[in-house]
């Protein structure tokens, strides 16, 4: 269900005073994790080097949600291993997807797996998968088929997969801040696989800066921003199809699965960027909007206190529309054709 998420590029700037006092500098992490990258930059006064707590923070939560960590606690479940304990990790993955399931009406649903699986990344396969296919699968998706029960995970059907993929990337960004947040730092940027949180400022009093990148003309154009906003305490994550899509009478669709029909969106929404307080919410309704597409979202996002969202969509004459709710706008400081 999942799409490609869009790079969100992060601008730091160094403190520069006339002060006397010592300058807080900014100290950077960077490092691979979930089969991505992560980048982030925080200011403490006492300088402190945190790669190898956040390394093995983000390598524990491999291991409990990781698809591709064979012994993971995800891994075993799928595999319906009955001695699996679960940990905080994944509870609370699931916990919050069930969360934005029942407010989308499974438009975001970890069960999704076997559908994107069959339908192929690159749509090569389109064309090969029948209704028959589909109908099979999809009594193996549905949110309401899967629940915690006293500690345990009980499915409708032994043959269910979980994949948290279009969640954990957010979920990772708010345990590595509240990480940060148990030091006494309070100044931070956390950026893991374009899914960013934002805490506090930098010492100059300004708020963080974060790109939004722009739908590219195919798949292997350059990336270039769309918008920057001033970030600050809040999250943004950003889910998008233009490096894999398919193009039908001239429009492009994006490469995202329906839940509910087993069969790819039929709407033109190239990106969407949400804004939340939780960098897990937010990545898993910027996953649900890209499946309900920009009219519904735009909607679900007005009715929706806490949440503001930044559309981008192919028009019929291919040029690229885009809107922004009130609330995101006001964080646009610039913006590009």
């Amino acid at each position: 269900m999942r799409s490609v998420s869009a790079i969100v590029l992060i601008f730091t700037m160094f403190l520069v005073s006339c002060s006397p006092k010592k300058q807080i500098l900014p100290v950077h992490l960077k490092g691979e994790a979930q089969g991505t990258y992560y980048n982030m930059v925080y200011y403490d006064a006492l300088q402190r080097d945190l790669h190898p707590q956040v390394d093995s923070i983000l390598k524990a939560f491999d291991r409990s949600v990781s698809l591709w960590v064979p012994n993971s606690i995800l891994s075993r479940i799928n595999r319906n291993d009955t001695g699996v304990v679960l940990d905080d990790n994944f509870i609370g993955n699931f916990k919050d997807s069930q969360l934005v399931s029942r407010a989308t009406e499974g438009a975001f649903d970890m069960t999704v797996g076997p559908l994107v699986e069959v339908w192929g990344f690159g749509f090569e396969s389109r064309e090969k998968v029948g209704k028959h296919i589909v109908d099979s699968l999809l009594p193996l998706v549905g949110y309401k088929k899967i629940k915690l029960v006293d500690g345990k995970v009980v499915k409708a059907d032994p043959r269910m997969q979980i994949d948290f993929n279009g969640i954990a990337q957010g979920y990772s960004d708010d345990v590595v801040g509240k990480f940060f947040d148990s030091l006494g730092i309070h100044n931070y940027l956390v950026d893991i696989g374009g899914e960013v949180k934002a805490k506090g400022q930098k010492p100059d009093g300004s708020s963080w800066r974060v790109g939004i990148e722009k739908p590219a003309a195919d798949k292997d154009s350059p990336r270039i921003l769309k918008a920057v906003i001033a970030l600050k305490n809040m999250s943004v994550a950003t889910s998008g199809s233009y490096r894999k899509y398919y193009v039908e009478n001239g429009m492009r669709y994006s490469h995202t699965i329906d839940p509910k029909t087993g069969y790819p969106v039929q709407h033109s929404l190239l990106s969407v960027s949400v804004l939340a307080k939780n960098t897990a919410l937010a990545d898993a309704y910027a996953t649900a909007f890209m499946v309900m597409g920009y009219k519904k979202s735009r909607a679900f996002v007005e009715s929706h206190p806490g949440l503001e969202a930044f559309f981008i969509w192919s028009a019929k004459d291919k040029s690229f529309k885009n809107y922004a709710t009130p609330g995101f706008k006001r964080l646009i400081i610039e913006q590009f054709n």
